[in-house]
Parts: C-alpha cells; structure tokens; sequence
C-alpha cells in the first residue's frame, strides 16, 4: 500500500518496485481490493491500482479511536496509581 500511496500504477510498475513476484502482487492486491481499501480501473489491457478512500479513511478512524481508547484507559490507570502512591504517602506521614 506504501507504493499505492505515492500514485496509482498498474502491477508491472508495482511488481518492479516490491521484492516480491508480479504474481503476489497480483495476489495481494487481490485481498487489498476485497477489504476495500485498493481500487482499479481499466487502461487498455491493464488495471490500474489505487488506494480507495472510503476504506482508507474507515482504517483511519479506527486508529483514531482506537488510540483515544487506549490512551483514556491509560489516563485512568496513571490516575489510579497517583492516588494509590498520594495514600500511601499520607499512611506514612501518619506513622
């Protein structure tokens, strides 16, 4: 997909710019089309690969909640640490 990102390009342009065989890039593509996030339109003989935004912009936002779950639950835990340390600190002034 880093390739895609820079343009659309038939699988020959991919294949020769991938350490991987014309045909599992073919492959790939393949799964990419399935899971939405390549398209390709035909040029003569040829299709022509690109990113399809509707799922890359659905990737997206997934990351992005994701991530703000991730880091509330992690505000959270830091919290429950500060106030486990600040009552453990008072029992010890208190002793």
């Amino acid at each position: 997909m880093a390739v895609l990102s820079e343009g659309p390009a038939p699988v020959g342009i991919l294949a020769a710019r991938l350490p991987i065989s014309r045909p599992a890039v073919s492959q790939h593509l393949r799964v990419l089309k399935g899971a939405g996030l390549v398209r390709y339109r035909a040029e003569g003989t040829r299709r022509v690969y690109s990113l399809d935004d509707a799922g890359i912009d659905e990737i997206r936002a997934f990351l992005a909640r994701f991530w703000q779950d991730d880091l509330r639950r992690f505000a959270v835990h830091v919290s429950e640490l500060t106030d486990l340390e600040a009552t453990a600190a008072e029992s010890e002034e208190r002793a």
